[in-house]
């Protein structure tokens, strides 16, 4: 069974930046992705980057590129999601999940984990 902890959500004006952490608990094969997906109200989940354990390749939403960073910290068993230039349509809970290939295409998919989440919210 993997446990998953989110932290670092808040509230931000625009144009500003927030860290999310995911701690992670239990057995993760390297064969697995971790990610971030963010629902917001009346919205369905959808992916924003996630990373592939054994290799380190990173994925990301075109909506996301070149303002957000996944990284990974295996010693800590941690995931981190560094959020710059904030809008307010990044407003959304965001949630960590861990899992198959899935997971990498940012799509939600079947039997994976699945974290509380932490609630961003960036306004204008």
């Amino acid at each position: 069974q993997v446990h998953l902890v989110e932290s670092g959500g808040g509230s931000v004006q625009a144009g500003g930046s927030l860290r999310l952490s995911c701690a992670a608990s239990g057995y993760i094969s390297i064969t697995y992705c971790m990610g971030w997906f963010r629902q917001a109200p009346g919205k369905e989940r959808e992916g924003v980057a996630a990373i592939y354990i054994g290799g380190g390749s990173t994925y990301y939403a075109d909506s996301v590129k070149g303002r957000f960073t996944i990284s990974l910290d295996n010693a800590k068993n941690t995931l981190y999601l560094q959020m710059n230039s904030l809008k307010p349509e990044d407003t959304a809970m965001y949630y960590c999940a861990v899992g198959g290939s899935d997971i990498c295409l940012l799509v939600k998919g079947e039997n994976n984990y699945w974290g509380q989440g932490t609630q961003v919210t960036v306004s204008s």
